[in-house]
């Protein structure tokens, strides 16, 4: 059932920010079309159903968690006034609580002075950060890890930048011996360091691509917009808290509050160390920064006209969850990993399935065993299918097989990927979900595997 609870409080709360503006003089009219609004509402919703349930535990796919009902309200509540955080003209208020609650993201990782605003996503926001870094290391190539997000790739098309892929390791993060070798041979400007890849939540190592970063003087850019928040979290393995630690040494970080940060699409954040790089951003729009000599945000980024509305929501949310270790939010990011882990325990003890490695965020990748690699993509395909007949809705994904290699046992290697099943369990609520998605998802295993005999 969708949350509806909080409609009276939104109501309430709409009544005051209306009264904020009770000097102004009556204004009579409505808005075109405003007696069929009940109609055409309806009609939304019934479009809307079209749609896998993606604030329900038993969605367990791509990377897709409900906005906090804060978030919902208080989004919806800025639309009334529709500002826009491109100067402080057009958004006033909100682009006072999106510096707050940009500062808030920051100090998670220990910057007080810094360069920082939303921006639409993680794809923007890594833009400006590789445009950056290309502008104060011209000529100089961009690696990223083979399984970094392909936006890295296309951003830096786009930027006409150089670009190169470093190989993983068995494990999915950046293969440290490959990157020592590459940047040993120079003309290396950024490193993108990727802490929480969107298809196995594997986090690259940090701490020795720092050391690297003393030794070659390259940039490093911490692409932490899935796993970013990560930080607050208190259960994860050694290697990885290590990582995110040190993230704080990084030249860049992009985080995406509408992935773990309980936000609605779109609320990327962008964070440079040294506040300095504003200067690249300096140009002249006479007719949006008259009203105040105080920095706008329209000064500090590439995007003009950015939604008040996600500063508002993100303000919002973060003045109920704040960013603190062993808080409310920090335990339900817990709870997922925790979720993940029970998860790949069942799993990995089932012989049904082969496991990969163990998930070091929240985020599970196995496939059926076959007696092929190819046999086994193709059962993924149909347990897929049939888990989603049963209202269970996980992702496939195609992964080197190298993931797997420890694990494979006699399976014949007949291809170099392996079409995998892959479950994101970032919901709080799928700790407690577990054992009927484990019973879903081996019912809809047994099922399939009964009938390629």
């Amino acid at each position: 059932m969708l949350e509806q609870r909080t409609l009276g409080v939104f109501l309430e709360a709409a009544k005051k920010l209306d009264a904020g503006f009770a000097g102004l003089p009556a204004l009579e009219g409505s808005a075109a079309g405003i007696e069929r609004v009940a109609e055409v509402l309806n009609a939304t919703a019934e479009r809307l159903q079209d749609n896998y349930p993606y604030f329900h535990p038993l969605y367990a796919g791509q990377m897709l968690k409900p906005p906090h009902a804060v978030a919902r309200l208080a989004y919806a509540l800025a639309m009334w006034i529709n500002p826009n955080n491109h100067a402080l003209d057009g958004g006033r208020a909100t682009s006072a609580m999106e510096k707050e609650a940009v500062a808030e993201i920051a100090a998670m990782f220990g910057w007080k002075n810094f360069l920082g605003h939303l921006c639409g996503g993680g794809t923007m926001a890594n833009l400006e950060a590789l445009w950056v870094a290309g502008q104060l290391q011209p000529g100089k190539k961009i690696l990223a890890s083979e399984q970094a997000h392909y936006t890295h790739k296309r951003i830096t098309g786009v930027l006409q930048l150089e670009f190169e892929t470093v190989a993983c390791d068995a494990r999915g993060r950046m293969d440290i011996e490959a990157l020592a070798k590459r940047v040993a041979r120079g003309g290396v400007g950024t490193v993108v360091t990727t802490m929480g890849t969107t298809a196995t939540g594997s986090v690259d190592p940090l701490p020795e691509i720092l050391t690297l970063r003393e030794k070659h003087g390259f940039r490093v850019h911490v692409d932490a917009a899935y796993g970013g928040y990560f930080a607050l979290a208190e259960n994860l393995q050694q290697d990885a808290a290590r990582g995110f630690s040190r993230i704080g040494e990084a030249d860049s970080i992009v985080i995406d509050p509408h992935k773990h940060g309980l936000q609605p699409y779109g609320c990327g954040c962008v964070l440079f160390r040294d506040s300095g790089v504003g200067r690249l951003y300096k140009h002249d729009s006479p007719y949006t920064y008259f009203s105040s000599a105080e920095l706008h945000l329209g000064e500090i980024s590439l995007e003009c006209s950015r939604p008040g509305a996600a500063a508002a929501a993100l303000w919002a949310t973060q003045k109920l969850l704040p960013l603190e270790k062993g808080g409310e939010f920090a335990m339900g990011l817990e709870q997922g990993r925790n979720a993940a882990v029970k998860l790949f325990e069942k799993v990995r003890a089932d012989s049904r399935f082969v496991a990969a490695f163990a998930p070091e965020l929240d985020i599970v990748v196995f496939a059926p065993r076959a007696g092929t690699v190819t046999k086994s993509s193709l059962l993924t395909r149909k347990i897929f299918e049939a888990a989603a007949e049963r209202n269970l809705h996980l992702a496939v994904a195609e992964l080197p097989i190298l993931f797997w290699e420890g694990n494979l046992g006699a399976m014949g290697r007949d291809r170099d990927t392996i079409a995998c099943l892959r479950s994101v369990l970032m919901k709080p609520e799928h700790y407690d979900w577990v054992e009927r998605i484990w019973e879903l998802l081996s019912a809809s295993t047994q099922e399939v595997l009964d009938r390629s005999h």
